[in-house]
């Protein structure tokens, strides 16, 4: 099965709704609506912005300046091979980022592989996060190969259109009425980019022996940190699931609950509004906020 018509067009709306920036001798892509405070959003493997495409307005009818940015290797950013594709490097890039972009303090919501890129920008950004979302986010990375990593081996030239748009369905999203066929292709293209993955894979192969989850207690432990934390779940992710992952999360945040949603992995494609509304409920807990 090819690629359906209408995803140069989906394409094409995306860029049109952000611009082009370089950061750290990296160009890349920022997808950004509205004015007020800044929120951060922070996408994983193999997302890119156009992962928030629906939550950045969500946000901005709000009150908000959202926005999200592709990380190296992903989207619309460079994918040279002798980037640093490390956590460590990824935040690093983020921080350069946030500079770039001219943000003072931010809120920050983190997703999937994004989760660790996060915690790294807030460990090198300390006191400007002003608080911390996080969705479906991989704390720990034990298993060999980690699934994400799996896939990145086999998505370049073999993830046919077809074998991408049932990976989604079936891990991904749960209400498929919200995803078209043309916005699973435009997923593709964004991941896989020109040279089928390459960046993909080295972010993959880089991510579990540059992970350091005990480090990150100190910016997500909530009895700890000087901003709110809350976590989001997409309770039918059979990625990073609810019982295991889920509530490990939880218990590292030190939090007594967290919000779960009828969602799977990419919870931003069918929950965007409640995605929103915990996001801005969180940053009305910063302190100084209304």
């Amino acid at each position: 099965m090819e690629q359906v018509a209408g995803v140069d067009a989906v394409l094409r709306a995306h860029e049109a709704a952000g611009r082009r920036f370089s950061a750290g001798g990296v160009d890349s892509f920022v997808l950004r609506s509205g004015s007020g405070e800044p929120v951060v959003l922070m996408h994983g493997v193999p997302a890119s912005s156009f992962l928030y495409r629906k939550v950045v307005p969500e946000l901005a009818r709000r009150g908000f300046d959202a926005l999200s940015f592709d990380l190296p290797g992903l989207g619309l950013a460079d994918r040279g091979a002798d980037l640093d594709y490390s956590v460590g490097g990824l935040g690093r890039f983020s921080a350069d980022a946030v500079d770039s972009l001219g943000l003072g303090s931010f809120h920050l919501v983190v997703h999937d592989a994004g989760g660790p890129v996060g915690f790294e920008l807030a460990r090198l950004v300390g006191e400007r996060v002003r608080s911390l979302t996080i969705l479906n986010t991989a704390f720990e990375l034990s298993s060999v190969p980690y699934p994400g990593e799996l896939f990145a081996r086999v998505a370049g030239r073999d993830a046919r259109p077809d074998v991408w748009r049932l990976m989604m369905r079936r891990v991904g999203v749960a209400d498929m009425d919200a995803l078209s066929d043309s916005e699973l292709d435009a997923w593709r293209v964004l991941a896989l980019g020109p040279e089928s993955g390459a960046g993909y894979l080295r972010i993959m192969r880089n991510l579990r022996p540059s992970h350091e989850s005990e480090g990150f207690a100190a910016v997500v432990d909530s009895r700890r940190t000087p901003y709110p934390v809350s976590v989001m779940w997409g309770a039918l992710d059979p990625i990073l699931s609810l019982r295991r992952q889920g509530m490990s999360v939880v218990r590292k945040t030190g939090l007594a609950s967290m919000t779960v949603v009828a969602g799977k992995h990419y919870l931003q494609e069918d929950n965007a509004h409640a995605v929103a509304e915990l996001v801005a409920a969180t940053a009305s807990r910063a302190s100084g906020s209304g």
